[in-house]
Order: structure tokens, then sequence, then C-alpha cells
């Protein structure tokens, strides 16, 4: 039997055909959207079966006794132990001592919500996403610049820049649209300082130093004002702010930075020429761009690049969302500030988005050693894997090691797991209805529906969720028997009901793409305008306008004052698409594609400290070390060395977060620097 349905393995949250048997799935297949030549096959999807139905998924709920071993138990138990501890630390703490950490693995649609109305329905105001080290660090700024969060045309564009970011690795939609539009003669720019399979590509790629992507943005803008090559009509009308930007771009000439960018003059002016002369453009930024401590004010400027550019809401330009009216259920203006939350010390971006969460993950770990602001005693921790991919793993291990009670839902056994007092096996998307969360930002409904029924005794998270709620009390605000209800009640202002999605696999599109939507609804900001010299950052006490060299302290690698002692540039490595962050590393058809982790090193270097391809090396910071074999590679330029992320998983002395530092954090976002330090490279 074949089903359609959205497979949710990663955040691209493709269409996929599933065949199913003896209510096993089989096999997973993407819809083809494009021709055998741009289709995108997906390892993971083609491994789905091996995932679901692989020995590390856990069976039942789990719970340690006294002699710390694990032992199974039935789900009444489990719930009713979850509760009670719950409800013990906010007797004794208060209920803010309980926090609620959401990791990317359940989506962040409707579970993401449902623990947030969980959470203040408690009184707790402490529900923590991932997002100060991924998107939502940038979605923020743009947010304060113009409203919202752009998506990028490929399919439309003249120019296309990616910006830190890989699509081929990350989102095979994306690239699929990306091959399309380099077929009809689209340009395409890559900065990153890694030769990745789409710098391979490109008509220009700059291998900028990392972290000085701040630098370059206001270069090329600088460019732009000097020349006349923004849009005139554009800025006039529609941004405030422009004439302090001309002043303040006059210390960035292409010139000027070519040394903080280690990319020559040449180089900056060609990718900026390209880009304003191959309109409509568009920018892509990734994930390259996060996990550093100055990443607010360097997205800022994208932003501002972006703007000016005249390629807001533009056909192949960058496109404002048009989302789908939806009931905000979360219960959060009940609570907020009473009690603080525990990013009390960032509180712009704790209330930029009312439906996204708090996003301050830096601040937990804090928190729970120091008790700043307050002691967290108690985590539930949601498709997350903090051990492994937090910033100074060994200082988040000392943390969940303090509680006083650690709960681990997820559907396989983890790091973070193994830690836990007590764990819930969740399922999978293809065992769960959920609704499409980066469908309902785009004038778009879909779900992610049901297919199969779920492993051994795991359940969906939204049931999960709605079973603690209703053993704490809450049935009055968690009132549905089935997802399907609680879905039909958040689409309320939509008029959708879920079971018309229910044989729409392709959703519903409720109105076709509008675009320069800012010309009869402006901009969502205060002013109505393009900020560029933001208003609530001001307000705030923030820079309302991107500086840098007046910062540069905060866009060092950790460690830069001791490169002397460590004199290698430490990055982040590949995030390849056979994995997702920490996930998938234990299945074998993956692992076999995806080899084994490797520190990549450039040749010269390699020659230099007389290393050979596959020779087993330690890397050291002053927080701690990880082995691992050698890969010599002329993907990465002299002085720097690429270290596989994610492996932590398997072998902590794989764990590149090892190393990592978790001191300095973004003023603004709370960012830690997991992306670069410096290290030292020792032969074994």
């Amino acid at each position: 039997m074949k089903q359609y349905t959205l497979c949710r393995l990663c955040s691209a949250c493709c269409p996929v055909e599933v065949e199913i048997r003896n209510n096993k799935i089989t096999s997973v297949q993407r819809i083809k959207r494009y021709s055998d030549a741009l289709h995108q096959v997906c390892p993971k999807a083609e491994a789905a079966p091996e995932i679901l139905y692989s020995e590390k998924r856990l069976k039942s709920p789990m719970l340690k006794d006294r002699k710390n071993k694990w032992i199974e138990v039935n789900w009444e138990k489990a719930i009713d132990m979850v509760a009670q501890k719950m409800t013990d630390i906010k007797d004794k703490y208060g209920p803010e001592a309980v926090c609620w950490l959401r990791g990317q693995a359940p989506d962040w649609g409707g579970a993401w919500h449902y623990a947030m109305r969980l959470m203040h329905a408690f009184g707790s105001p402490n529900v923590i996403g991932n997002g100060s080290v991924c998107h939502a660090g940038r979605e923020a700024m743009q947010v304060f610049t113009y409203g919202e969060m752009t998506n990028p045309d490929y399919k439309n564009s003249r120019c296309i820049l990616c910006w830190g970011r890989n699509d081929k690795d990350t989102n095979p939609s994306l690239y699929e649209d990306l091959l399309y539009a380099r077929s009809q003669g689209a340009k395409l720019i890559v900065i990153d300082p890694v030769k990745t399979e789409i710098a391979e590509q490109a008509d220009l790629w700059l291998p900028i130093q990392p972290g000085t992507d701040g630098f370059l943005a206001m270069a090329m803008m600088y460019w732009m004002i000097k020349h006349q090559n923004y849009n005139h009509e554009f800025v006039n009308h529609w941004t405030i702010g422009f004439e302090k930007l001309t002043k303040e771009v006059l210390h960035y000439s292409p010139k000027k930075v070519e040394g903080i960018v280690k990319l020559s003059a040449d180089e900056i002016i060609e990718a900026v020429q390209c880009y304003v002369h191959n309109q409509p453009a568009c920018i892509a930024e990734g994930n390259g761009l996060d996990m550093h401590c100055y990443v607010s004010q360097v997205t800022r400027a994208i932003a501002i690049l972006r703007a000016i550019s005249g390629n807001l809401d533009q056909k192949g330009g960058d496109l404002l969302p048009q989302p789908i009216p939806i009931k905000n259920f979360q219960l959060r203006n009940s609570i907020w500030q009473h009690p603080e939350p525990i990013s009390k010390n960032y509180p712009l971006f704790s209330q930029y988005s009312e439906r996204r969460g708090i996003h301050t993950l830096g601040v937990l770990t804090d928190a729970i050693l120091e008790g700043k602001p307050y002691p967290i005693k108690g985590l539930i921790v949601q498709g997350a894997n903090p051990i492994v991919t937090m910033a100074n793993s060994n200082r988040v291990e000392k943390a969940l090691q303090k509680l006083d009670f650690l709960v681990v839902i997820d559907p396989m056994m983890t790091q973070t797991a193994f830690l836990a007092d007590i764990i819930l096996p969740a399922s999978y998307s293809f065992e769960q209805t959920m609704i499409s969360n980066q469908a309902l930002s785009n004038n778009f409904i879909r779900l992610h529906k049901k297919v199969i029924e779920p492993y051994a005794q795991s359940r969906p998270d939204w049931e999960i969720i709605f079973t603690i709620a209703q053993k704490l009390g809450f049935k009055k605000e968690f009132p549905w028997q089935s997802v399907e209800e609680a879905i039909t009640y958040q689409l309320q202002p939509s008029g959708i009901e879920t079971h018309i999605l229910w044989d729409k696999p392709e959703g519903i599109i409720t109105e076709q793409t509008r675009y320069k939507k800012y010309l009869t609804e402006g901009f969502k900001t205060p002013t109505g305008k393009v900020e560029i010299e933001s208003t609530l950052l001001n307000k705030y006490g923030y820079e309302a306008l991107p500086k840098f060299w007046d910062n540069l302290r905060f866009q060092e690698p950790s460690f830069y004052r001791q490169k002397e002692e460590f004199p290698f540039i430490v990055l982040s490595g590949k995030r390849p698409n056979y994995f997702v962050h920490s996930q998938f590393r234990h299945i074998s058809s993956l692992t076999e594609k995806g080899n084994f982790p490797v520190i990549d090193i450039n040749p010269q270097d390699a020659e230099k400290n007389n290393i050979r391809q596959g020779d087993l090396v330690r890397v050291s910071s002053p927080n701690g070390s990880i082995e691992m074999k050698i890969n010599i590679s002329c993907l990465v330029l002299p002085g720097m060395l690429r270290i596989a992320w994610g492996w932590g998983e398997v072998e902590k002395c794989y764990n590149l977060n090892l190393l990592t530092d978790d001191l300095l954090k973004d003023s603004i976002i709370s960012t830690t620097s997991n992306r670069i330090l410096m290290g030292k490279l020792t032969k074994i």
C-alpha cells in the first residue's frame, strides 16, 4: 500500500511517497518536482525503514532504580512520576525551577506549541529552544529590521548569494530550485571558508576568514552606496536610518577590510557587482553564520544589505511570508514576567516572536550550575541532545548531573538520555499527525499525516504532552481527545478543519504568492518601514546600527588571546545530508556512506607537521581535547582544521563540543561560540 505524507527526519519537510506492508514502512521516496537530472535522492529517506526499526529505538518508558540501572515501567507509572516530580519542585522552589528544553527533532509546529501551553499553565516561563545557535537568531535580526524573516526565491532569481549555507546537504527541495535557476542562467556566489560542493559550482567563491562576515557585508554596502548602486526609490520611501548607514560604511571600504576578511578588494568588488547587476537577486543565509558571539550584528548587516538592494519581496528576490492566521494558544501572556524567565538578561530576543517561544539556549547551563538568575532544578528534554550539541560539553554534563530530576523524551537512546532519571519513548513523524509549521508561514496548510502505528510502546509527542498536562490537573487547558481536535482548534481563524487536509497530502494554498506586499501593508516594524537604524535595538540599549571595528573582541575565535599555544583555527565541520545534528549516527547504511569522523587539514599544514593521510591526531583547546583520524584536503585553507561534527553521540572522544567555549555570549541573543576556536594539533 502507498501513502503520501511529509517526512520530518530533517527540517526540510519533503513530500514523500511511503510504501507500507503489514503496518511497517518498507520504503520512503521523495516526490519528484523536476526532471531526473535535477531530482535529489535523500539518503535519510531511503534509510527510513532502518531508522524506524533500529535496535537503538526506545521500546517502553524506562526509569533508573536505586542501583542506577534501567528498568522498564508502564506509561501510567512513568507519567505519574514526571507529574509528581514537577509538582514537588514547584512546591519547594516555584514553578520556574522546572524548564522544558526543546530540540530540532520533533518539528517546531504543534508539539512545540503544546509544550509551551503546558509549561505556561504550570506557571513556568522557561520553555527553551535551541534557536540562539540556529535560525531564530537570524530571524530576530530580520524582524528588528523589516518585521519578518525572508525566504530566498531561488527558482525565479538571476543571482543567488549563498552565505554560510550549503543546501545540497541541508534542504533537497531548495537545492533543486537552485539547480533549476542555474540551468536558466542564474549566477551563483558562495561565501564560505570551506570549498563546499556548491562552492565548487559557483561563479564566484569567497573563502572568507571565519567570523568576519560583518566586515564583508559592510564593505559591499560601502561599494553600493559609493557607486549609487542601491535602490534609491526603495531607500527613499521605505527605510529610516540610511543617512547614518552612509556615514558608518565609510570605515569599511573593500581595501580597508581586505586584511580582516582575507579577501582581496577586487574579489569583494566582483561579488557585489555580480549581486547588484543581476537582478532580481536573493541572499540565502545559513547556519554557517550562527554560533558566533557577534552573530546578531552580522546578520543585521546582511539584512540591511538585502533591503537597500531593493530585492525585498520581489519575485526572484527575498520574499516576505504570508502566514496562515492561526490561534495563539500558548497561554504565554498569563505568566509572562511573573516570574521572569531565566533569559531575563536578553529581554528583546525573549519576546521577539509570540509563537517562537524563548531560544536563549546558552543561559540554561548558567542557571543550573550557578543559579543565575535563579536555579533550575528539573529539566525535561524533548528531541534534543545537549550533552553533544551544546558548547562546552564537560560543563553541560556537570549541569545535567546536578539536576534534581531529568526527563528525556526521544525516539532513541542518546548520550543525554543515559543521564536521565526517566525516559519517555517518542514516535517519529510517520507515526503521528502534526501540522506543518513550515507551511503555515508561507500561505500554505499541510499535514504531516500519520501513516503507521507507533513503534512498540512509543507515543506521539502531542500525546505525551497532553497526558502530562492532564495528570497535572490541566484538563481545561487540554480538553482535546486527539491531535486532530487540537489542530482544528488551532486553525479556527483560517476556517480550515483537519479532516479537509487528511486527503490532501499536497496541502492547501490559501492564496497565491503576492509580491511587494509592503506597498499596501507596510513593514511589521514600529515605524512601518525598514529600520536600518533599529527602533527596538535602540530602545533596549543595544547598537541600533551594525558596527564592527569597536567590537573586535567578540568576533575573534574562542581562545584567540592564547593563539601562540593554540595556533590553528578550528572550524565546526561538515554536516553531511546522511545525518541531522547528532541523529542517525548508528544507522549502518548512513555511516557507510557518510564515512567515519575525520579532521580535515590542508596539505601544507600536513607536511609541516609530518602528518600523513589517516594518522590519528589529537586536537586540544583550553577546555579539552578530542581524537580522530586526519584527512588531508584542499577543501580547507592553510592554518585551519575542520572537525567532523555530531559524532560525540557515538564516542565521547569525537565530541567537538569538548573543545568549544560557552563563556562569551552574544549580548542580544545569548549565542555561544560553537563554530570557531583556536586549537592545537598533536600527532598520536
